[in-house]
């Protein structure tokens, strides 16, 4: 019966530490394998390396855009966008049609 009781009294006196050290290495193995953990790193420099080359998409097509605005300005409009834009809204411009400029 004493040896039940040691025993008992060493399992219970076991419990608190073996529950921590489960806790422990929950949380290390989420820091491995979880969402934002070690295995997660590689690919969010992949989506970051994606959205780098999306952002330079998209200032180049910014930058083109502005280029065309500052063409249209109306103190100083660019003649060859103006007269392209012009044949476009009339329909008289062809898909193959070659603009060859005389001066």
């Amino acid at each position: 019966m004493a040896h039940i009781a040691k025993l008992r009294l060493l399992l219970f006196s076991a419990l608190g530490p073996a529950i921590a050290l489960l806790l422990l290495l929950s949380f290390a193995g989420y820091v491995v394998v979880g969402s934002n953990g070690i295995l997660a790193w590689g690919d969010y420099s992949r989506q970051l390396g994606e959205a780098k080359a999306e952002l330079k998409r998209v200032q180049q097509a910014r930058a083109d855009l502005r280029n065309r605005v500052d063409l249209l300005n109306p103190r100083r409009v660019d003649p060859d966008l103006s007269d392209e834009l012009i044949r476009r809204q009339l329909g008289v411009i062809h898909h193959d049609e070659v603009i060859v400029p005389l001066n």
